[in-house]
């Protein structure tokens, strides 16, 4: 047999007016003989899902352990994914401090180790579980990682009990004191992707001159259609419409917002009036970078800790953060409940975005691994136990779905899982952080 060199490079970019837009995984960028079932060209991904203040363990915890064949309330919207889910219980961590909760359970989430109590500048925790995968398998795509979210604190100084308002706004830290700024602004995150970006000025006058970003690169596409098979030719149409129907929806997003008197001048002309549109908005636009291949390690903080956000949507219009006080009152543990399970189902969209995606070996879920969970167990009395942790991963994963691990009362380290991921996609660690083992069942059928 005769293998073929790749036809197009994988991270092939149609380029035009200062613009750049990478294709998805096409049958014409595998060798002959990945084509004939050899190699898998696909590579894998990790990201983490950051849901705030913990949960409602009763309608949260799957009742039995081992094989999963239904599940609770709150994790109902994954009925769809039960075999690609895995649900771990009893899992702490050990190193997040008694002070100063909201704080240390986000920045504790992907550290798993104690954040210097600062209201300055000299901040410190550690370098997180993401930035040691980004320095392995991000090495290959344009942008190492991705660092999203939705609610970012405009302030500076204390933001929880003498801690600076740094640990509440960064997941993600590539040392111990370096944290990555998140960003919430889509527009700003798409260019960041696929244009030039630059100044708010700059952005704007770019809406004006560019009706779309497809536009300036399709005389590119041109020369590569020649080279493409039929069933390439639909990815591209199917991906590039993707590409369009999320530029509408930000120039959506900017046109309400130009026309909405806002209080203040400083807020983000792209960011959609509506939150659930939102965070669909930055779930689109992570799935086109990971699909695309400019990135292969997110983190996204989809609501932020001590959040006052109300869901009148789901029929909750008291403020998520006094919610999570419930003092064990029925009624309020029922609505910190379907908080839960609205988060989830957001999770659930991301999920379904990715299956829908073809890679050729699989859907883009069935190559990729997220992790979703929060730094806070039972958010009444601010402790780090018994998390609420769902794996997500598909079927190019060593990981099995459909079970639920629980471990006995003693607990066991969030490090112990980060490690095991970071096995799962190929970065080996001796140890990291308070890790006292790995997560081995994950690698076995339930």
């Amino acid at each position: 047999m005769i293998i073929t060199k790749k036809t197009l490079p994988r991270r092939t970019f149609l380029r035009g007016a200062g613009a750049a837009v990478a294709l998805p995984m096409l049958d014409a960028m595998v060798p002959a003989l990945a084509q004939s079932g050899g190699a898998n060209e696909s590579p894998h991904r990790i990201g983490y899902f950051y849901i705030p203040m913990g949960m409602d363990p009763a309608a949260w915890v799957p009742k039995n352990t081992g094989k999963l064949e239904s599940l609770t309330p709150s994790l109902e919207p994954l009925m769809p994914f039960l075999k690609n889910i895995s649900v771990l219980s009893n899992l702490e961590i050990r190193d997040a401090h008694t002070t100063g909760n909201h704080a240390s359970s986000n920045c504790a989430f992907l550290s798993c180790v104690k954040a210097k109590r600062t209201e300055g500048s000299d901040y410190f925790l550690g370098t997180t579980v993401d930035q040691i995968a980004a320095k392995v398998i991000g090495t290959e795509t344009p942008f190492p990682s991705l660092e999203l979210g939705t609610d970012i604190l405009s302030q500076v100084g204390n933001c929880d009990n003498g801690y600076a308002c740094v640990y509440q706004n960064s997941l993600a830290w590539s040392s111990p004191t370096t944290p990555l700024p998140t960003e919430s602004d889509p527009r700003v995150l798409f260019e960041r992707l696929f244009g030039d970006g630059g100044t708010p000025e700059q952005r704007q006058t770019e809406l004006a001159t560019n009706a779309s970003l497809l536009d300036a690169v399709m005389e590119d596409m041109a020369k590569y259609q020649k080279q493409l098979g039929t069933s390439d030719k639909v990815k591209i149409d199917e991906y590039l419409e993707t590409v369009r129907e999320v530029e509408r929806r930000i120039h959506m997003s900017q046109a309400q917002s130009d026309k909405t008197q806002l209080p203040e001048l400083t807020r983000p002309t792209s960011v959609p009036e509506e939150w659930e549109q939102h965070v669909k908005l930055m779930i689109d636009l992570q799935l086109l970078a990971l699909r695309s291949d400019l990135t292969r390690v997110v983190t996204f903080q989809l609501a932020r800790e001590a959040s006052t956000r109300t869901y009148p949507q789901i029929g909750v219009d008291e403020p998520h953060h006094p919610i999570s006080h419930h003092g064990n009152d029925p009624v309020q543990l029922a609505k910190l409940a379907k908080i839960n399970k609205y988060h989830v189902s957001l999770f659930a969209y991301m999920l379904e975005g990715m299956r829908a995606i073809n890679e050729g070996n699989g859907s883009l879920l069935d190559n990729t691994t997220y992790l979703m969970g929060s730094g806070m167990g039972n958010p009444d009395v601010h402790d780090h136990k018994n998390l609420p942790i769902v794996v997500a991963s598909g079927t190019n994963s060593r990981i099995h779905g459909a079970r639920h691990i629980q471990y006995d009362e003693e607990q066991k380290p969030l490090a112990n899982l980060h490690l095991t991921l970071l096995d799962s996609i190929g970065v080996h660690l001796d140890s990291f952080a308070d890790n006292d083992g790995r997560v081995d069942e994950l690698f076995h059928p339930a």
